[in-house]
C-alpha cells in the first residue's frame, strides 16, 4: 500500500515515523520545498509543487498511490483543495490531518481577524512593538504599518515588509520560559499570529497571557467539505490500516 502524506508538519513527520516501520507500507512525504533546509520525515521525499490539481492528478496515478493524507499547514489552503479535487477524481481516500486550533481562556486578551491584512489595520491602537509570528511570506500585509515589528521565522523573509523590522531566525517547538524571556527583551507590546494550533509556538500565547499583552488572532481558512478528519496522528495511522483492510 502506497500512502501519499502531504507534509511540512510537526504531525506529518511524526505520522511518517509512525507508518515507515511497517513493511506492508510504502510512504512518501511531500514537502512544499518553502523552508530551506526543512526537517525530514522517515520514508520517502519528495519537494516541490506538483503543478496544480492536474500535476497532483498524474503523480498520485503515476506512482499508484492507494491514499492521501494532507497533513499540511492549516493555512496551506490551496493545497488541500488540490488534495481533495485530485483524490476524488482518482477515486483514492483522502484524509486530513488538522491539528485542532486555539481556544482562548480567561485572561486572554485576543482579537479575531479574518486574514493577515485585517490583521494589519487591527494592532493600529493596541501596540508599537508588534511580535509578528505569522511567517515570512505574508509580511506585506504589514509594509505600510509605522510600528516597530520582531519577526521571528525558520528562513529570512524578503521584501517587501515594514520599514521597522527586526528579525530572529528560529524553529520551534519553543518554551514558556523562552518566550516570556523573549517578550520582556524586546518589550513586545501587542503579538499577532495565525490560529497554527499545536503545542510548538502556543507557549507564546500564554506568556501573553501572563503579561497581558494583546493577540491578534488570524483564522483558519476555509477547507474542503465532505473530507474525514483526524486530530492527531494515531488516528491517521488508524484510518490508514481501515482503509487498507477495506481495499
Amino acid at each position: 500500500m502506497h500512502v501519499l502524506i502531504l507534509g511540512g508538519t510537526t504531525e506529518a513527520r511524526a505520522l511518517a515515523g509512525l507508518l515507515q516501520p511497517h513493511g506492508e507500507l510504502r510512504v512518501t512525504s511531500s514537502l512544499a520545498g518553502r523552508v530551506a533546509q526543512p526537517r525530514l520525515p522517515a520514508g520517502e521525499v519528495r519537494v516541490g509543487g506538483f503543478g496544480g490539481v492536474e500535476g497532483l492528478l498524474d503523480w498520485v496515478r503515476e506512482h499508484r498511490v492507494d491514499a492521501v493524507i494532507d497533513a499540511t499547514h492549516p493555512f496551506a489552503e490551496r493545497i488541500s483543495f488540490n488534495a481533495a479535487r485530485a483524490a476524488a477524481t482518482a477515486h483514492v481516500p483522502l484524509l486530513a490531518l488538522r491539528r485542532p486550533g486555539w481556544v482562548p481562556v480567561e485572561g486572554d486578551r485576543w482579537h479575531s481577524a479574518a486574514s493577515l491584512e485585517e490583521a494589519a489595520a487591527l494592532i493600529d491602537g493596541l501596540g508599537e512593538r508588534v511580535f509578528l509570528t505569522t511567517g515570512r511570506m505574508g509580511l506585506a500585509a504589514f509594509a505600510d504599518r509605522p510600528q516597530w515589528f520582531l519577526v521571528r521565522s525558520v528562513d529570512a523573509p524578503a521584501p517587501p515588509m515594514p520599514a521597522r523590522t527586526e528579525v530572529l531566525l528560529d524553529r520551534g517547538p519553543f518554551t514558556l520560559e523562552g518566550e516570556r524571556a523573549l517578550l520582556n527583551r524586546y518589550a513586545v507590546d501587542v503579538l499577532v499570529t495565525k490560529d497554527s494550533g499545536g503545542t510548538a509556538t502556543a507557549p507564546k500565547l500564554t506568556a501573553a497571557r501572563e503579561a497581558g499583552i494583546p493577540v491578534v488572532v488570524v483564522r483558519r481558512p476555509p477547507v474542503p467539505q465532505g473530507v474525514p478528519v483526524a486530530a492527531t496522528p494515531e488516528e491517521a495511522v488508524a484510518w490508514v490500516w481501515e482503509t487498507r483492510h477495506r481495499g
